[in-house]
């Protein structure tokens, strides 16, 4: 699955640095998260790394809106983010 996400968002197959590829990498971890905790409410350790997750995606979403809005206009309508 990273594999394929990393190819579709990244430069090129082996960029799992560029920041587009690193939001698309969370954004479907978060997802996960989202359906794991809705069948179990009550997991607790789950939810706080979910959070945490969402904070660190929208840290690389800040920083892609400052350098390059193009591309995060893009990766915005791609990844279904913030409707």
């Amino acid at each position: 699955m990273t594999d394929k996400v990393i190819e579709k968002y990244g430069k090129n197959k082996s960029d799992s640095g560029s920041t587009e590829a690193q939001i698309a990498l969370f954004t479907g971890r978060i997802n996960q998260l989202n359906e794991h905790l809705k069948i179990n409410k009550k997991d607790n350790s789950s939810r706080r790394g979910l959070m945490i997750m969402v904070s660190k995606r929208r840290k690389l979403l800040k920083y892609l809106q400052r350098n390059d809005i193009k591309s995060y206009t893009g990766l915005i309508k791609k990844l279904n983010i913030r409707k």
